[in-house]
């Protein structure tokens, strides 16, 4: 077992959850399913989802303890066909965008869909194409690769 792993709590939604997350990360796999009964829906997953497991609980139906964004999950993006997968497949399955690389999915569970440039761009060396890059992201939702590259560099 992990040492930590994150528990997400699915109020009566866990079957749609496992499909939903396993059909959306490429190199997903379903570790174990318990369920509640022999025909009733899961009461526990683990999932792995690019190489993290997490444990998804079905805790029944009284929706009491929503996802917030005070906890969010970074995708560490190649490039912007990769953002942009991200991005629809949270955001235009029923998910919502918010700022600067954020998103929720479906289920209300943030994302941090960000590019790897944003280490070479926003956090760059280079103070002011970083204050400029920063005020090109602070103006984005989904953020957008070149557009930072370009603020960076002055352009």
């Amino acid at each position: 077992m992990t040492k930590i792993m994150p528990c997400l709590w699915f109020d009566e939604r866990i079957d749609e959850a496992i499909t939903f997350y396993t059909s959306t990360f490429k190199s997903a796999k379903v570790l174990e399913i318990t369920h509640q009964g022999p025909d009733g829906p899961a009461f526990t997953a683990i999932i792995e989802l690019e190489g993290h497991k997490f444990m998804l609980l079905n805790g029944g139906p009284d929706w009491r303890y929503p996802f917030t964004e005070a906890v969010s999950f970074m995708i560490d993006c190649a490039d912007q066909a990769e953002i942009d997968y991200f991005w629809s497949s949270f955001v235009d399955n029923g998910g919502e965008e918010s700022m600067c690389g954020w998103c929720k999915d479906r289920f209300g569970l943030s994302w941090q869909v960000v590019p790897r440039q944003m280490y070479d761009t926003v956090l760059g060396p280079d103070k002011a194409g970083a204050q400029r890059a920063t005020q090109a992201m602070l103006q984005m939702r989904k953020l957008d690769v070149a557009a930072l590259q370009k603020a960076y560099a002055g352009g």
